[in-house]
Parts: structure tokens; C-alpha cells; sequence
């Protein structure tokens, strides 16, 4: 585990900009840039910015290159499952994959009544909602208790700056979004994914308790997982060994990923209507550690970190060279 120290000295180094004049195609997006190139592939940068409800909060140190790092270990695990968009790792904090045509749902998987955000089903179901998405729940569930069975909670994607929207799956298909067979395969796959990512979880101490998963058609009309998968931004990680004892007694879990700071936030203002208050530098490295931790716990390795004494963008850029047109 890295010294507070190293990750407080970090926070002079943080990636918020990752824009390289060489590579075409820019596009921006809340916590990635990306780059298409001309040969179909594309260059997907992780940066450190951090997002939550649909606003960058701030910037925490090493975030992009454990999120990459994740993934990829994730990826990995799961390829047998569903083949991937990834091609190589030429940067901590990059991931060259094919690009392609992304298909307009999340899939939502979840195991647990839990959530803080507007498509979260502990906020619907805290308000009296009963249906969501399609399922019908029972009455005198609690928050974060272990749900029946395992549910997918797909949801609309939204343009940058707007909002992800609940949608069902009978909806999808009648508003032409996906066709019944595709719904189902993608449906099927996010499942075993999400079973595969649980079973590995159990075994190191952790509780997986929900992901969203994004899908794309390759070029030969394949259904690929894109995007990132079962990383502490995409996904609810809870430490087992203090869940019981934490929900008998009303508690939130002990959780290693981006709920700590939805949780902070929402501590302190309406973040869907307020100004998010500055957060301290404390409370970021503090998060950047339980990132870290649970990148560590994944996968059985010890992050280094490669961060950068002088500039992170510098680093990435030298290692993109091979890729400038």
C-alpha cells in the first residue's frame, strides 16, 4: 500500500488534462479522453478528474491509473465470458482498444437494496416506489440488505451533462433500442460477467454488490465489452467481514469505491440542485487509498504507482508516440 505521503505528494501531479495535440479525433469526456484513430482503433486516456452525479467533483491522485490497472486485471478474468475491446496497455493510464459501435443501454446489475444516486433503487424504493424497472419488491426491505435474487437495472445513456434514466427491459426493445435477441444476449453476458466478478470477490473479502456494464458491436457485429468493467467508479465494493455487523446496526458498509464521496457529498448539500462544497485534500486522499486498497485486494499485487514527479500528460504523451499519425 503506498504511504500517504507518496499520495499527498501526488496531489501536485494529478492528470486533469489529458489533451495531446498529435493524436486526432479528440473527444472529452467526464473522466476519460479519448482519441479515434483513422485504422479503427482508439486511445481511451484515464485521468484523474472524478465525477459523481453527473458533475467533476475534483481530481484524486493515481484514480486513472488504478482504474486502467482494475480493469484490466478484470478483463482478463472475464475474457472467456465475452470478448473485450482491449488491444494493449502502452501507459498506466491508457488503453488502446478497437472502437466500436456502442450500443445506447447500461446494464445495471445488482445484489443488494442500495444506492445514492436519482437511478439508485434504495432512493425510489425509500420514497414508496414498489416497481422498478420492470420488478416488483416486497415490502420492509432495508437499506443495503441482500436483495432476493440478482436484478439488471439497465438504464438510457445520456449525453454529456445529462442524466442516465431508468428504463426497463420491454421498453428497450419496443422503443427499437436493442432487438429482443440482443437483450438478451447482453442480458445473459452481463449476468455471468457480474457472477464471475462476485465469485472472485468472495474469495478475497469483498462484497460485490453492484456494476454497470457498457457494450459495443465489433466490426463484425460481435457484442464486445467496452468501457471499464468491476472498477471502484463503475462498481459497489463492500468489505465482508464487517457487513453484517454494520447493516444489524443501521450502518452504512465498509465500502472501497466512489460511494465514500457520493456519501460525502450528499452529507453536505442536494448535489442535483446545490454547489458542491470544495473538497479537502484529506478526504481525497483518503478516497485515492481506499482505491488503491481495492485494486491491491483484486488483484493480489501491490500498486507502485507510477505517477510522475514533473508531469503525468508528459509521461502519457511519450508513451503515445508510436501512435501519432
Amino acid at each position: 500500500m503506498l504511504d500517504t505521503d507518496v499520495i499527498r505528494r501526488q496531489t501536485s501531479h494529478v492528470l486533469t488534462d489529458a489533451t495531446i495535440s498529435e493524436l486526432p479525433n479528440h473527444y472529452l469526456g467526464k473522466v476519460r479522453d479519448t482519441y479515434n484513430l483513422d485504422d479503427g482503433r482508439m486511445i481511451i486516456i484515464a485521468t484523474d478528474r472524478q465525477s459523481a452525479f453527473d458533475r467533476a467533483l475534483a481530481s484524486v491522485p493515481f484514480k486513472g491509473e488504478v482504474l486502467t490497472q482494475t480493469a484490466r486485471y478484470w478483463f482478463e478474468a472475464t475474457r472467456d465470458i465475452c470478448q473485450n475491446h482491449v488491444i494493449e496497455y502502452p501507459d498506466p493510464n491508457v488503453l488502446v482498444c478497437k472502437s466500436l459501435d456502442m450500443l445506447p443501454v447500461e446494464m445495471v446489475v445488482r445484489d443488494y437494496m442500495t444506492g445514492s444516486t436519482n437511478t439508485s433503487i434504495w432512493p425510489m424504493y425509500e420514497n414508496g416506489a414498489r416497481e422498478m424497472y420492470g420488478i416488483k419488491f416486497p415490502d420492509g426491505l432495508k437499506k443495503n440488505q441482500k436483495l432476493p435474487e440478482t436484478i439488471l437495472t439497465p438504464t438510457t445513456k445520456a449525453a454529456q451533462g445529462e442524466h442516465d434514466a431508468p428504463i426497463t427491459a420491454a421498453e428497450i426493445v419496443s422503443q427499437g433500442l436493442l432487438t429482443q435477441d440482443l437483450w438478451d444476449e447482453l442480458a445473459e453476458k452481463s449476468l455471468a460477467v457480474f457472477a464471475r466478478g462476485r465469485e472472485l470477490a468472495a474469495e478475497r473479502g469483498l462484497i460485490l454488490v453492484d456494476t454497470k456494464f457498457e457494450f459495443g458491436l465489433d466490426e463484425n457485429g460481435k457484442v464486445c465489452l467496452a468501457d471499464e468493467i468491476l472498477t471502484p467508479d463503475s462498481s459497489r465494493f463492500w468489505l465482508a467481514d464487517s457487513y453484517q455487523a454494520k447493516f444489524d446496526a443501521g450502518e452504512n458498509p465498509e465500502g472501497l469505491d466512489k460511494e465514500f464521496l457520493r456519501l460525502w457529498v450528499n452529507e453536505r448539500c442536494d448535489p442535483y440542485k446545490d454547489d458542491i462544497p470544495e473538497i479537502p485534500e484529506d478526504t481525497l486522499i483518503e478516497f485515492s487509498s481506499r482505491y488503491i486498497r481495492l485494486f491491491e485486494t483484486v488483484t493480489g499485487l501491490t500498486f507502485e504507482g507510477q505517477g510522475s514527479e514533473t508531469s503525468t500528460l508528459d509521461r502519457v504523451r511519450n508513451n503515445l508516440a508510436q501512435y501519432y499519425p
